[in-house]
């Protein structure tokens, strides 16, 4: 098969640690006998600096042509740091989710049994978690009416959801708690908020559709609580977007490395695929930033594709490179690989199973021949 995917490589190390996930898509290519055509565009910073622009006319027309788009990073401190910049890099990224539909952000977190000593969090607690958390992401209050007042003293921002918004996201999540353990947890403020009373009543109603789910509901406050005492209790978080924004970076400490975690955001016609860390400028171009999320992120892409075999050869080499701890200085600092040479080793061991093992003692000679 062939898939025309659009890359925006993004700032800081988005270009490097996209580049790693391009090299594990083409070993699968070479493997499973796809084509993968890659077109590449701006959007971020470097689209400010280039077209005066966050989001491209040129990039946008891509997107909507292509089918997946595999995004790095976006962000940079001469605007982050400038609180009157009136154009910013995550402009753009809100214009593409919103123009393109991508109304569902799919966060999986995992604990790593590899790495769960680098967890704030106990063993016991985090040992077996797996959740994937669906976020709302078109909708809310970070798209609705934003006032300040003419003294400047009073702000407002507005919040709203329709039974639409709600039920389309909501048949994704339930459906993929049918292809996990079946059980659907809905987050919300219920007590307090129209709006998630809205989401309670139109998922309630909706439930009898998936009488194999298990539903439940947790005020959000109680929930952030309980990710941290007790996340293996939960299959498939559903909740909006602000929830959804808090929520997912607090679930990103449990598996003990940032570096590790992918997100996809889909909507009904193309669906756009990134690491969640930020751009991280101060490790550009040193060849030293983690790409395993962002190569996690193709697998995510494949699965998008419906090619689950070939998602899962990129996640059985990316945990045969925390076995073999052949990983970047922010998860192995006494004996830590490249950025570049994590990249090669995934490729190599999609492409060469039952030699990337034979070959580890050559790896740490710097002797393999995917160096």
């Amino acid at each position: 098969m062939k898939y025309n995917i659009a890359v925006i490589p993004g700032d800081g190390i988005g270009p490097e640690v996209t580049a790693q996930a391009k090299k594990a898509l083409m070993a699968v290519a070479n493997v499973y006998n796809h084509s993968f055509s890659f077109k590449e565009a701006l959007m971020g910073a470097c689209a400010i600096d280039a077209t005066g622009a966050p989001l491209p006319d040129e990039t946008l027309s891509l997107c909507k042509k292509s089918d997946a788009i595999l995004f790095g990073a976006i962000g940079h401190p001469k605007y982050d740091n400038d609180p009157k910049a009136k154009v910013r890099p995550e402009q753009g990224l809100l214009k593409l989710r919103k123009d393109l539909g991508l109304f569902c952000n799919v966060r999986p977190i995992k604990a790593y049994e590899q790495l769960i000593g680098n967890s704030p969090l106990k063993k016991e607690i985090i040992s077996g978690t797996d959740i994937v958390i669906y976020r709302e992401l078109t909708g809310g209050i970070y798209f609705g009416i934003k006032e300040l007042s003419d003294d400047k003293t009073i702000a407002f921002d507005g919040c709203s959801y329709s039974v639409e918004e709600i039920e389309r996201i909501a048949h994704l999540a339930f459906k993929e708690a049918q292809n996990r353990r079946k059980k659907l947890t809905l987050v919300d403020k219920a007590n307090v908020l129209e709006t998630s009373r809205l989401w309670r009543k139109t998922i309630t109603a909706m439930a009898n559709q998936y009488p194999d789910v298990q539903l439940d509901f947790l005020f959000v406050d109680n929930a952030a609580m309980q990710l941290i005492l007790n996340p293996k209790q939960f299959d498939v978080i559903l909740t909006e977007n602000l929830f959804g924004d808090i929520l997912s970076d607090e679930a990103s400490v449990i598996g003990g490395s940032i570096g590790l975690l992918a997100s996809a955001s889909v909507g009904k016609k193309t669906a756009l695929f990134e690491p969640i860390h930020g751009s991280y400028p101060q490790a550009a171009g040193k060849n030293c930033a983690n790409p395993l999320a962002a190569i996690l992120s193709a697998a995510l892409l494949l699965q998008h594709l419906g090619l689950h075999k070939e998602a899962n050869a990129i996640t059985n080499a990316v945990e045969k490179s925390l076995e073999l701890e052949i990983s970047t200085e922010d998860l192995n600092p006494e004996r830590a690989f490249t950025t570049s040479k994590v990249g090669d080793f995934i490729a190599d061991y999609i492409e060469n199973q039952q030699d990337s093992n034979m070959n580890f003692m050559n790896i740490h000679m710097g002797q393999s021949t995917i160096i």
